[in-house]
């Protein structure tokens, strides 16, 4: 049975005051749960990934970087390689997201680049696809789904389910406060499942966890996991507040029963 994942992406959001104070809010309740079908994320910037790490140790939580460059090493200022990555011991990252697309021109090659460098060294990427909102009023949301799966998917050996996850994103629900309806949703995680079972195999396919990013918070996710296809959400705003990350948790456990 598949994980239900609450994966929260701080983007560039909080000082280091701020990270201590959030994981001393969070810490106590974390190692009060039991987390059989639950897997807590956080993707906080690459400063703090070792401060997180060291003070959630003793929990459940798992710590991922909000994306990796495409080269090994080199004169390439400012990116952090998924060898450095792998060093702190990380086993999650996130990789083509929409706005790493958009400021950074990542392309579908360039998103592929990267997510096999994490797979060479150990970390599961945390893979976001997505259409843009004129995309979706010219009825191309599956076209654009389906050319960025193959893209970034392409000749990428997937030995079982647990090599990646998937992050269906919706740019227009993306920090606007709209979200995709659970239909609306569910309709393009089945078509991503269904890709997979073609692409790979149905096993695979029924395994993977794809999660729903674009606004989500406490009071639309257990209508979201109400959905055959959605195993969880990785989630912006809602994440950065201690209190809405772990009553996101909870509806979760409370799902997972």
């Amino acid at each position: 049975m598949r994980k239900i994942v609450i994966a929260g992406n701080w983007k560039m959001h909080k000082n280091l005051d701020e990270v201590y104070s959030f994981c001393k809010a969070i810490k106590e309740p974390l190692m009060n749960k039991k987390f059989d079908r639950v897997l807590p994320i956080l993707a906080p910037s690459f400063a703090f990934l070792s401060i997180l790490k060291d003070e959630l140790q003793d929990t459940a939580l798992q710590v991922a970087a909000q994306d990796v460059s495409c080269h090994n090493d080199g004169a390439f200022t400012g990116e952090v390689s998924a060898n450095m990555l792998a060093s702190l011991g990380l086993n999650y990252s996130i990789v083509g997201h929409s706005e790493c697309r958009n400021h950074h021109n990542d392309s579908n090659e360039v998103v592929r680049e990267k997510l096999l460098k994490l797979m060479d060294n150990g970390i599961k990427p945390i893979l976001c696809i997505g259409e843009s909102l004129a995309q979706r009023d010219k009825g191309e949301t599956g076209q654009v789904i389906m050319e960025q799966l193959e893209g970034c998917l392409r000749d990428v050996t997937l030995y079982t389910a647990s090599d990646l996850m998937i992050a269906y994103e919706p740019i227009w629900a993306i920090g606007t406060g709209r979200t995709a309806s659970g239909e609306q949703a569910q309709e393009v995680h089945r078509l991503i499942r269904k890709w997979l079972a073609d692409t790979y195999k149905d096993q695979l396919a029924d395994e993977l966890c794809i999660l729903y990013g674009g606004s989500v918070k406490p009071s639309n996710l257990a209508g979201l996991l109400s959905m055959p296809d959605i195993d969880g959400g990785l989630i912006g705003g809602a994440s950065l507040d201690a209190n809405k990350y772990l009553k996101m948790i909870d509806i979760a456990l409370e799902h997972s029963k």
